[in-house]
């Protein structure tokens, strides 16, 4: 007979009841499906990793205050704030770059260039999106060294932490979260002026003359940055953020990941007893020293898990402890899988330059340049002069009293200079024909017209083109020429109507 209790698992998901519980029916079921939140405390550490991790918060919170209030001169008819989303106007504007509703190809093309991106930062040095550069951990990182500003360093937050309430706690709180909400609202005030002039915006808002819409979102900006970052902090990170899940679908064997040479740590033992039977014990003195500056709080020796982000704060802590005791450097470190089982087999192990060149992040590579390589050319040949041509459906024609035809059209021309231009608008395939505008009248009908377009505009035109009384239905074409030193030009496909046109 089989012994029930040996298959405690599979008896457990066999029954009905016990589908969802995954422990045997003898067992109690547990207390709750997700761990309590536990407080992170990261202590403090110096190191080549820190330093690259100061460096990278400093540039992103500054290109991302900083960038509103840059100007780019683009004339007298365009805004000069350099980066700016003008909702009113459908334009986006990044420095010399202008992009119109019907050129959202370029976003599209930087939305897919801004993914293979992500795949090919993981694929060649796991999650260091997460670890440095994400919105999430730069201000989860930027509150952190608030808490340590005004708690002090990590035993000392312990300390204050179990400590109850009174005046010195309360105070202390009161400060901190003051100083969480201050830069949270700095976050939510920074990110509307990305959609308006920035100094004039400004001075709205604080006079009370702004959109009611710029004081809702700095409002939710301010509440979310002040949660997320101020208290949720890793609880993001592990359960809310789905890019973790994603991400562990993209590495492999091959790429570089913060990993704990256990082959070389295990078995672990304090320095005492170390130095004592040296041939006993690894190089891991167990000191925890990983888990105390680890931002999610998680021991880097159980292996890769969904709670590292790759900040490899633990290797900069280990490698100190390392130094200390007389140990080479790397027990913790950023490796390869593929390479963890050759160097624990008495292997070299692989410069890093090599770990990164492989087939996989070559073709990411390739990809994301290539599509770089698309929009730049595109950019630099598209044209900034553009008509088109829709004709009225109910009457598609009207026979004149002269017998000929007339046809009724709607021009949209499109002036994409930050200054107003003459276009000059003319017929191609129609022998014959003549058209006038709402503007110009019948009177001084001709083949060609010359209208004038405001700077950044698209001037709706009311268009009828009259052809002689035996033309039949034809295809013909709308063009429109910049009268400038660019004489950029374009056309519209379009069909006249005439009497049996079905």
């Amino acid at each position: 007979m089989v012994d029930p209790a040996a298959h405690s698992v599979s008896a457990a998901t066999a029954k009905p009841e016990a589908a969802t519980r995954r422990h045997a029916p003898e067992e109690p079921p547990p207390a709750h499906l997700y761990e309590k939140q536990k407080t992170v405390h990261n202590q403090r550490i110096d190191g080549r990793f820190r330093r690259f991790k100061w460096a990278v918060m400093i540039l992103t919170l500054a290109v991302y205050y900083i960038t509103p209030w840059i100007r780019w001169d683009r004339g007298p008819y365009a805004p000069d704030q350099a980066v700016l989303v003008d909702l009113a106007g459908r334009r986006f504007y990044m420095f010399g770059i202008e992009i119109w509703p019907h050129e959202f190809y370029f976003v599209a093309g930087l939305l897919i260039m801004a993914g293979i991106g992500l795949f090919l930062v993981t694929s060649a040095v796991g999650r260091a999106w997460c670890g440095y550069a994400c919105p999430q951990t730069v201000w989860t990182d930027l509150f952190q060294h608030i808490d340590r500003l005004v708690d002090g360093d990590r035993n000392a937050r312990i300390r204050l932490d179990a400590a109850p309430w009174g005046p010195s706690k309360i105070a202390r709180r009161a400060l901190k979260w003051t100083i969480y909400l201050v830069i949270s609202f700095w976050t939510g005030g920074a990110w509307i002026m990305y959609f308006a002039d920035a100094p004039t915006l400004t001075a709205d808002f604080w006079t009370g003359q702004a959109a009611p819409v710029a004081y809702t979102t700095v409002a939710i900006l301010t509440l979310t940055t002040f949660v997320l970052g101020g208290f949720m902090r890793e609880q993001v990170c592990i359960y809310m953020c789905p890019w973790p899940r994603i991400q562990t679908a993209m590495l492999d064997e091959k790429s570089l990941i913060v990993t704990y040479k256990d082959w070389r740590g295990e078995p672990r033992g304090s320095l005492k007893k170390a130095r004592k039977e040296p041939e006993k014990f690894g190089d891991c003195i167990d000191c925890k020293q990983c888990i105390a500056v680890c931002p999610t709080g998680i021991d880097i020796r159980e292996g890769p898990q969904i709670g590292c982000i790759t900040c490899a704060l633990c290797i900069d802590a280990c490698d100190r402890v390392m130094a200390d005791i007389g140990k080479p450097r790397g027990l913790i470190d950023y490796a390869t899988l593929e390479d963890c089982e050759k160097e624990a087999a008495g292997e070299e192990p692989r410069p890093v330059w090599k770990a990164l060149l492989r087939p996989r992040t070559i073709a990411y590579t390739m990809i994301w340049g290539s599509i770089g390589l698309a929009i730049l050319f595109a950019l630099g040949v598209r044209n900034h002069t553009e008509i088109s041509a829709s004709p009225d459906r109910n009457p598609p024609f009207m026979l004149m009293s002269d017998g000929s035809i007339r046809n009724a059209f709607t021009l949209k021309v499109r002036n994409m200079e930050s200054r107003p231009r003459d276009m000059q608008i003319g017929l191609e395939g129609l022998p014959g024909a003549v058209m006038w505008t709402g503007e110009i009248g019948r009177g001084d009908a001709a083949v060609t017209q010359v209208i004038k377009a405001q700077a950044d505009q698209t001037k709706t035109i009311r268009a009828y083109v009259m052809a002689p009384a035996d033309t039949p239905v034809t295809d013909f074409r709308f063009t429109v020429t910049s009268l400038d030193e660019q004489r950029e030009t374009d056309t519209s496909e379009t069909r006249f109507s005439a009497p049996g046109d079905n």
